[in-house]
């Protein structure tokens, strides 16, 4: 007899953090690795029905777009730290023999004059070859990654990856899917916003955007301002005047049927400092679901703390604690411009888009949307 279906998602991928069980088959190991403007993260993972184990992973703040906000060029020191943390995953990947893997860089690299000489300094140091993508192609893969946490009842998604030097935010329109197939038709789009979903209910794109401004080069906007409560109300501010070319922004939408996903280290870190987690736990963050009205208790808290008391507190962590206020400037923006008072809490993200899509690729994953 086939086993049964969670109730309301349908098989499709869905990462699982407890290593496999015996030495994986090297011929059956993906990569996806993600250098973004603060951290360089890294999941091997071997396919395994229609989920995934991850088999080995790392996660490294790298800072590489330190001071990129004001020269406009990586620093010889990012540089320097990106690469020693590149070196590791590199070794990581020769032990384990992967051979199909998608190393990504993103907003910093995009950005700095000096984006491609890095490149091929990291191929010439490392042997790893790291690909610049899109705004939308990342975009994209953060939404995937989401999926899984796709309420069927959901009619309007909003989907927000906060990373390091950008923001992207996209809005999907589910009305005309059936009910039990919304989850599989935003896994739909690993091939694009626009592409041909052939015989299947398809959901819809209505816009979509990436505003150059993420949790470290919004920061770097407002270093000079002294005071902590007044830079915090600038920030939120400042990102909320950069969505205007959003469409949906000032559009008149429903609070019943919409969803907002929110993704990234800032997300999670309000999540875990919400349930008093003084070591993370990603089983108890991931899907969890927040009301507007304890994300802002937490971001108040975080306010009273001051700088020198969130440097102290273990809920938030040596590397995000310098990040943590622009990111959660970012996030109030969000949830006040929104009909929604709940934000779906998603510890995924671009490394698990980057594997759905490989693994899709290969038709090596049971029972997929793809």
């Amino acid at each position: 007899m086939a086993p049964k279906r969670p109730k309301g998602a349908g098989a499709f991928p869905k990462a699982v953090v407890t290593p496999a069980p015996t030495p994986p088959d090297p011929a059956s190991l993906y990569a996806a690795l993600d250098l973004g403007t603060n951290s360089c993260r890294m999941l091997i993972a071997q396919p395994k029905g229609s989920q995934f184990h991850v088999v080995d992973s790392f996660s490294k703040s790298v800072q590489l777009g330190h001071g990129l906000e004001s020269t406009g060029r990586l620093s010889r020191a990012s540089m320097n730290r990106t690469i020693a943390a590149m070196r590791i995953c590199r070794e990581k990947l020769h032990r384990h023999g992967v051979k199909r893997m998608r190393l990504v860089a993103t907003e910093a690299c995009r950005r700095a004059l000096n984006g491609q000489n890095f490149i091929s300094q990291v191929r010439r140091e490392t042997g790893l070859n790291l690909e610049v993508i899109k705004p939308e192609e990342e975009a994209r893969l953060a939404v995937i990654s989401c999926a899984p946490l796709v309420s069927v009842n959901t009619e309007q998604l909003l989907v927000v990856d906060i990373g390091g030097g950008s923001t992207e935010l996209v809005w999907i329109d589910l009305t005309h899917v059936p009910k039990r197939e919304r989850p599989r038709a935003i896994m739909r789009l690993h091939a694009g916003f626009k592409s041909d979903p052939g015989p299947f209910a398809a959901a819809r794109v209505v816009d979509w955007i990436s505003v150059p401004l993420g949790v470290a080069t919004l920061r770097d906007q407002f270093a000079d301002v002294e005071d902590d409560a007044a830079r915090f109300a600038l920030m939120s501010w400042f990102f909320e005047e950069n969505l205007e070319e959003f469409a949906p922004y000032a559009a008149a939408q429903a609070r019943e049927g919409f969803q907002i996903i929110g993704t990234s280290g800032t997300v999670t870190t309000v999540a875990a400092s919400h349930l008093g987690l003084r070591r993370y736990d990603r089983t108890k963050v991931d899907g969890l679901r927040m009301s507007s009205d304890q994300i802002d208790t937490v971001i108040r808290d975080y306010l009273s703390l001051g700088p020198e008391g969130r440097r102290k507190d273990p809920r938030i962590g040596k590397d995000r604690q310098a990040l943590i206020m622009s990111g959660s400037a970012i996030l109030q923006a969000l949830m006040r411009l929104w009909p929604t008072d709940r934000l779906s809490v998603a510890d995924r993200g671009l490394r698990e888009g980057l594997l759905y899509a490989q693994m899709s690729a290969d038709g090596v994953l049971e029972d997929t949307p793809f």
